[in-house]
């Protein structure tokens, strides 16, 4: 989960991200062109794929930046998963439908022609501004793991900013490709079959499946509206019931409205002898505690509730039966 700067971090990966991806997806296509490769001609419709879902993936982040109004009284956090979940649907259609069908017409009817030398080099080139972008996402993901405590694996499944998730996935996928292209382009060389052109055209598609699956759900489970992690929902509930007028947090509800927003609602048992004015001083302590150690909470709602019928009274009498220390 962001920073309070980390929004202008995840735009500059993107960035950096779609303007790797534009320049390395002409080369491919041009190597693809002259060499006449399958696996070449899938990486290039990888690399489109992939800028055009930077593309969306900016004006995700862009929209979904705007600021609450009367119509949207949250914000417009959750477009932006609409604009991410759209970027995945575009990788599944565009990317791992080319990639898959051109690989089963090169096993069926192609015949290479061309030169294999200025494959190579593209695919060497690629690795190497593929690297770059992937580093830069890696070095965020890092630096916000150690923010919330948690290792860069968890902090990567189960953060909102789907924007820096799908640039590291994506580029770990295109690293991945490049070396299924070469693996396929060097055995057809040496073997003069393009089956293996053609096996490596389909499992880059297969790579680019998975890649799009895992995207479109972490959207869809954000549009939906997903709760916080776990252990933090545990640290908003320390939180609260760390509150003196509170007896019992009984119903504790958060959400996330966006990378860097989040909601927190709850049913709160108060003390008896609390006041209403205990109940104001209450509520204004636990949003000036959240937002203080969780600057991305941008709603706290507590809601009074009394306890349930003779709860109290069994606590009483538990209080009672209970030996003198």
């Amino acid at each position: 989960m962001p920073e309070p700067d980390a929004k202008s971090e995840s735009l500059g990966t993107v960035v950096v991200a779609g303007a790797a991806n534009l320049a390395i997806a002409v080369a491919k296509l041009v190597a693809g062109l002259v060499s006449g490769s399958a696996a070449m001609l899938s990486e290039a419709a990888h690399s489109v794929a992939d800028t055009t879902t930077e593309v969306l993936l900016f004006l995700a982040l862009r929209r979904g930046a705007r600021p609450a109004d009367v119509r949207h009284p949250f914000g417009h956090g959750k477009e932006g998963y609409v604009w991410a979940f759209l970027a995945a649907l575009f990788t599944f259609v565009a990317g791992a439908g080319f990639a898959i069908t051109h690989g089963v017409t090169t096993i069926l009817v192609h015949e290479h022609s061309g030169d294999y030398l200025i494959s190579y080099v593209v695919l060497a080139v690629s690795f190497a501004i593929e690297s770059i972008s992937l580093a830069r996402a890696v070095r965020q993901i890092r630096g916000e793991s150690r923010r919330w405590r948690t290792t860069p694996r968890r902090f990567l499944r189960l953060t909102a900013d789907t924007a820096v998730k799908a640039v590291f996935l994506e580029d770990s996928a295109a690293l991945i490709g490049l070396l299924l292209a070469a693996a396929g382009l060097g055995l057809s060389h040496w073997t003069g079959s393009e089956l293996w052109d053609g096996l490596a055209s389909i499992a880059i598609g297969l790579l680019l499946l998975v890649v799009a699956i895992t995207l479109a759900k972490a959207n869809i489970s954000l549009l939906v509206g997903r709760s916080v992690p776990e252990r933090l929902r545990l640290e908003i509930e320390q939180e609260l019931n760390g509150l003196p007028a509170v007896e019992r947090i009984d119903t504790l509800l958060t959400m996330q409205l966006g990378p860097d927003e989040m909601l927190v609602a709850a049913k709160v048992d108060f003390r008896d002898d609390a006041t209403g004015a205990d109940l104001e001083a209450a509520a204004d302590e636990a949003e000036r505690r959240l937002t203080t150690r969780y600057p991305e909470i941008g709603y706290v709602f507590l809601d009074p509730t009394p306890s349930r019928p003779g709860a109290r009274e069994r606590r009483a009498r538990h209080t009672q039966d209970d030996p003198p220390r």
